[in-house]
């Protein structure tokens, strides 16, 4: 049974607002996908890595993030399509796994995903066929519409998804196919899996691990690499 990674990184990163896109940032010395990328090439689990960019900087992305670092896991750099789901369904046609093979998929600009938290996405992607990281939200959670409030979830019932996201390669195949052919769009994988009546679990994964959208999170990433520095 392999694990197999797949990391999405063909955004444009116009909530970012920089003439750089946000993957391609420097974080502590390094672009911010070369250090997700790394999360994966050190761990023992990882077999293979497939890049999805967009199509223009495939070859930018081979020389200058994978060769560069040394990142030798990286199985192939596949070209990105117009959303983040076409980039994942891109991606599960080039990965080509396995039924019981395990596919794990981790957002290109989360790079501070606490490594040794993905031995247990995996276990229980095993065990059930999908799991996602995440944490408890720590706001209480409004819901609005037209600007006016019309609800208050109850805070103790909602967790903030994050990725990665690990499933049995049959079971997230088979939920991005039948959002294609039904025309169904979601802004996370574990979401076409629900759809489909799957059980997915969640497991904590930290609350340092920020997806890096805006100006803020970049601060706020290299404070984190700053004193996991000094604790060490």
């Amino acid at each position: 049974m392999s694990v197999v990674a797949l990391i999405p990184a063909a955004g444009c990163g116009a909530r970012f607002g920089s003439g750089v896109k946000k993957q391609y940032l420097h974080l502590s010395g390094r672009p911010v996908v070369a250090r997700t990328l790394e999360i994966f090439q050190q761990h023992p689990l990882i077999e293979k890595i497939f890049l999805v960019v967009p199509p223009e900087e495939t070859d930018y992305c081979r020389e200058g993030i994978v060769a560069r670092y040394a990142l030798t896991k990286v199985a192939d750099i596949v070209a990105g399509g117009a959303e983040r789901q076409d980039s994942v369904a891109n991606g599960l046609i080039a990965c080509g796994g396995a039924p019981g093979d395990i596919l794990v998929i981790h957002d290109g600009v989360r790079p501070l995903f606490p490594a040794e938290r993905l031995d247990e996405v995996i276990r229980v992607a095993r065990e059930c066929g999908a799991c996602v990281a995440g944490m408890p939200v720590k706001d209480t959670v409004k819901e609005v519409v037209d600007g006016v409030i019309v609800g208050t979830p109850d805070r103790g019932r909602l967790w903030q998804a994050q990725t990665p996201q690990a499933f049995r390669f049959e079971l997230i195949r088979q939920a991005h196919e039948t959002a294609a052919r039904q025309g169904l769009r979601a802004t996370d994988d574990a979401a076409l899996v629900e759809r489909l009546g799957a059980e997915v679990r969640m497991v904590a994964g930290s609350y340092r691990n920020l997806k890096i959208t805006t100006p803020e999170d970049l601060l706020l990433a290299e404070a984190f690499l700053a004193a996991a520095r000094e604790e060490r």
